[in-house]
């Protein structure tokens, strides 16, 4: 942080010591954020979940994302002032902070609608926690004047106080990569905006102090969100591209994974592949953005076209391995399937909004079992949200008539597919991880 930011944060809180951080959310974003900022602020790491709660004291982290021993370093066994983290599932121990960042999930529900639930009632704790000169960051992803129009109003509800005279606030939308070790929480450039100029800078200047790759200050905050918003659709639109192509592609008799390396060798093709469209934001966002465009009177076509495409192909998928099944004449109903990996992407334990559970589903359907096998998910966590219960360890002496690769997990590419193969397995690779000739399709 230059001395210039340092003058102009300090300028706002008069003393460091009146710099305290409360992060609202201790998962894959809420985490990583407060163990860098606890490295030069007092920091209150809060969460409504107690286990998450004791489970970090533990020195045990589902998330992968937290160099534990660091953590451990890191945390104070007592709310003392002072530079370090103390974590909490209280809401009295976050009374002393003057800095609220907001990191709870936003999903959409069962109708591809947002829901806002966690948002807003973090934001009605938040609120009644507020006092004169407050600043609340909100990093949840959210529609272009979600924190405006939606969160403002609460905050002002639950303290009693006026936004932007006795309290303000900001947005820096959250950039975190799951299971990446390359492009991490400092190493990515933040966006940051606030509700007026000044605070924008404040904020712009905390995020500063703590991110080596820089912070780029939007104009506003709803440009900001918007910013999020468009880094996530667009991606999308551009896998569910190469998706239909692959769909396309099936019913010539094209390899995808072919067609797409010929086509790389030009210099500006955009090398992006099919594959099942997971996790919180790619899959998620585009429907924020479709939300709030459809309230102004906007029918979107292609970001929703997108989401159709990948929506179904998982059930492309399953339906694929079904005609396998047929041509090599197994049975259908009481075959055995295994689906390697339910993590929405490789060596990571993340489930949210994966779409391997549209194959398993799908392939029930047709009477089929279904074992699933993930060494990196969390099995507790996957009983829990999708009701499946994952096999402790890989057998390779277990005959299956077919295995999905639905996952890349740098375990399941140790494996001897050849082996399984030679057994009158089929073998279906989703993300092209294996060689072809040890398949029988791929996307």
């Amino acid at each position: 942080m230059s001395t210039t930011a340092a003058n102009s944060l300090l300028e706002y809180f008069k003393s460091i010591d009146n710099i305290k951080i409360a992060v609202i959310g201790l998962g894959y974003v809420g985490l990583p954020l407060a163990v860098e900022f606890a490295k030069k602020y007092d920091v209150v790491g809060f969460d409504i979940n107690t286990n998450r709660i004791q489970e970090l004291l533990a020195k045990r982290d589902r998330t992968r994302e937290a160099d534990i021993e660091l953590l451990n370093s890191m945390i104070k066994p007592i709310a003392k002032t002072g530079t370090g983290l103390y974590l909490s599932s209280h809401i009295h121990d976050l009374k002393s902070c003057t800095v609220f960042i907001v990191t709870v999930p936003t999903p959409i529900d069962r109708f591809k609608c947002p829901n806002l639930q966690p948002l807003l009632k973090a934001s009605e704790m938040v609120g009644k926690l507020l006092k004169l000169n407050d600043i609340v960051v909100y990093e949840s992803t959210v529609y272009p004047g979600c924190t405006e129009e939606d969160c403002v109003p609460v905050l002002e509800s639950s303290s009693g106080l006026i936004f932007n005279q006795d309290f303000f606030v900001g947005y820096s939308p959250e950039r975190i990569s799951p299971g990446n070790k390359i492009h991490t929480l400092t190493s990515i450039i933040k966006v940051t905006s606030g509700s007026t100029p000044r605070i924008a800078g404040v904020i712009d200047d905390l995020y500063a102090s703590i991110i080596s790759a820089g912070t780029y200050k939007a104009s506003s905050i709803k440009v900001a969100e918007a910013s999020k918003a468009i880094e996530n659709a667009q991606r999308d639109v551009n896998i569910s591209f190469v998706n239909e192509l692959a769909l396309i592609f099936d019913r010539m008799g094209i390899d995808t994974t072919e067609v797409l390396e010929a086509a790389t060798t030009k210099w500006n093709f955009l090398p992006y592949k099919p594959g099942l469209v997971g996790g919180h934001c790619i899959g998620v966002d585009p429907y924020y953005l479709a939300h709030k465009a459809q309230s102004l009177g906007y029918q979107p076509q292609v970001i929703l076209s997108g989401r159709s495409v990948n929506d179904n192909m998982g059930i492309f998928v399953a339906n694929k391995v079904i005609k396998l099944l047929i041509q090599r004449d197994h049975k259908i109903a009481g075959s055995k399937i295994l689906i390697m990996g339910i993590a929405f992407k490789e060596n990571c334990p993340d489930i949210r909004n994966t779409k391997v559970i549209d194959i398993y589903n799908e392939l029930q359907d047709f009477g089929i079992n279904v074992d699933v096998f993930d060494p990196v998910a969390d099995a507790n966590e996957v009983s829990e949200e999708y009701g499946v219960v994952l096999l402790k360890a890989f057998d390779p002496k277990v005959y299956y008539n077919g295995i999905i690769v639905a996952v890349a997990h740098a375990d399941f590419l140790k494996i001897d597919f050849k082996k399984i193969r030679d057994n009158n397995t089929i073998i279906f690779d989703t993300v092209a991880c294996l060689d072809k000739d040890l398949t029988d399709a791929r996307l």
